[in-house]
């Protein structure tokens, strides 16, 4: 089974001016293929070949030996998740999602701030996700480089920001915090995380 670079889900330019199509364009087309390539060259002609990402990320999450695969295969995953987080739309928070935001957070308000301010202090590169733990309760999270929640059984990913230096610096340099507001004030897909309550 080959491993295949998704198209993203929006047109390249739909993001600006809040990400732009230069940025997308060298993300996707640059970063997200180099990994795929990756994962491919490595698995070829091993027991990994005819696995899926999530059946590749999880066996070479258990063994050190195959570190590289499951670096370049949970970033394959990991970048997939973050094109669907992202929607030129700006969008309401669905009921059902909303009443959870508050009941777990007090308010949208201070959800919006707990997701900033983990996705901030997050040193170096990694991401931030909202997920969905095994008491159904939303629970925010920041993996550092390629790491998943795919390998935690507990956690339900529903949507994932970026906060490699590569997502932003071409539109915002150094300055990570607005480019994480700009996402989170205005780019989340809150549809795609909505639906991940129950997939």
């Amino acid at each position: 089974m080959t491993i295949q670079l998704p198209n993203l889900p929006f047109d390249v330019a739909s993001l600006s001016p809040f990400i732009s199509a230069e940025t997308l364009a060298f993300h996707h087309g640059k970063h997200h293929a180099t990994y795929v390539k990756n994962t491919n060259d490595l698995i070829v002609n091993t027991p990994l070949a005819d696995k899926s990402l999530k059946d590749i990320i999880l066996i070479s999450a258990a063994d050190t030996v195959l570190t590289p695969v499951f670096n370049n295969a949970a970033q394959c995953f990991n970048h997939e998740f973050y094109w669907k987080s992202l929607s030129p739309l700006k969008q309401d928070i669905p009921e059902i999602l909303a009443k959870m935001i508050i009941r777990d957070f007090g308010s949208v308000a201070d959800f919006k701030h707990a997701l900033h301010q983990a996705a901030t202090s997050k040193f170096g590169s990694g991401w931030c996700w909202l997920t969905l733990n095994k008491e159904g309760e939303l629970q925010i999270l920041t993996t550092g480089n390629a790491d998943t929640p795919l390998t935690k059984p507990d956690l339900k990913p529903l949507l994932c920001i970026d906060v490699w230096e590569h997502a932003y610096y071409l539109d915002y340099q150094n300055r990570r915090t607005d480019y994480l507001w700009a996402v989170i004030d205005n780019l989340l897909n809150w549809q795609f995380a909505t639906e991940n309550l129950t997939d």
